[in-house]
C-alpha cells in the first residue's frame, strides 16, 4: 500500500538533487505535491514527469528567501488541495570562502536560504499542519551541522542552525506536529561537486569523501529520499526532534 495517500506536501529545493528525488518518491507513494524551486525549466520538466504517475502536482517557482513567497506556497497548497500535511525543506546554497574572504552578501544569502527560509515557510505552514493532528516537517540539514569543513563557514553555521531550529520546533509544536532533521554526508549531487571546489583538486576531494565512508560509496539522492519517506510516513509516528545522520558511516571515524 502506498504510504502517503491523501497527504499533501510542500517540497522546497525540488528542482535538483535530493529535493528532486524526494519529490519523485513522494509522488510514487501517492502524495499531492506543491513543488518549489528557482529554475523554471527544471521545475516544469519535473512537474510534467511526475504527472505521468501522479497528476496531483503543481510547480510554484520563486525565491524561498522571501516571506511572501513562502506564504504563497502554503496558500497554493490550500487552494489546490484544501490541507497541508508535510513540509520537506531542501533548498540550499554553499557560500564558499573562509570568514575573512567571504563577502557579507554571500554570508547573508547562505543563511537566508539554508536557515531563514525554514523559518519563513514553517511560520505559515505550522498552523495548517497542526490542524491535521499529524503534521510533519522534515528539514534537510547536513553532517556539516556537527563537523567543520574548510571554506564552508556560512554553510556549517546555517546547517547547525537548521538542526537546532528543527529540534526547537519539535518541542513547541508536539504532539500535533513531528519535526525531524536529516543530516546527509557526501551525496552525489551538483551541490557536492560545487562544495569540492573549496579544495585544490575537486575530483580528489570527492574521491576522498567516498573512500572515507565505511560503505565506500557516495550517497545517492534516492538514499535520502528513502529516509525522508520513512519520516513522512506513519512508520515513524513516534519519532520527533531527531537529527538523523545518513552518511555511509563517514562520521563514525
Amino acid at each position: 500500500m502506498k504510504k502517503l495517500i491523501n497527504k499533501v506536501a510542500i517540497i522546497t529545493g525540488a528542482t535538483s538533487g535530493m529535493g528532486k528525488a524526494i519529490a519523485e518518491k513522494f509522488a510514487i507513494e501517492g502524495a499531492s505535491l506543491i513543488l518549489s524551486g528557482r529554475d523554471v525549466n527544471s521545475g516544469e520538466s519535473l512537474e510534467n514527469k511526475i504527472r505521468e504517475i501522479n497528476d496531483q502536482v503543481y510547480f510554484v517557482p520563486g525565491d524561498v528567501t522571501t516571506l511572501a513567497y513562502n506564504k504563497h506556497l502554503v496558500n497554493t497548497a490550500l487552494a489546490q488541495f484544501g490541507r497541508l500535511d508535510i513540509v520537506s525543506l531542501n533548498a540550499g546554497v554553499l557560500g564558499l570562502g573562509n570568514v575573512t574572504e567571504l563577502s557579507p552578501e554571500s554570508w547573508h544569502q547562505t543563511l537566508d536560504t539554508n536557515l531563514s527560509a525554514i523559518y519563513y515557510l514553517c511560520k505559515h505552514a505550522l498552523p495548517e499542519l497542526r490542524k491535521t493532528g499529524k503534521g510533519n516537517i522534515i528539514v534537510n540539514a547536513s553532517i556539516a551541522a556537527f563537523k567543520g569543513f574548510p571554506n564552508h563557514p556560512a554553510y556549517c553555521a546555517s546547517k547547525a542552525g537548521a538542526v537546532a531550529l528543527a529540534k526547537q520546533m519539535a518541542m513547541d509544536y508536539a504532539p500535533e506536529v513531528r519535526v525531524n532533521a536529516i543530516c546527509p554526508g557526501p551525496v552525489d549531487t551538483p551541490l557536492l561537486w560545487d562544495s569540492a571546489k573549496a579544495f585544490e583538486n575537486p575530483s580528489i576531494a570527492v574521491q576522498h569523501a567516498k573512500e572515507n565512508t565505511l560503505l565506500k560509496r557516495l550517497g545517492k539522492p534516492e538514499d535520502i529520499a528513502n529516509l525522508a519517506l520513512f519520516l513522512a510516513s506513519d512508520n515513524a509516528s513516534w519519532i520527533t526532534g531527531t537529527a538523523m545522520r545518513i552518511d555511509g558511516g563517514i562520521m563514525t571515524k
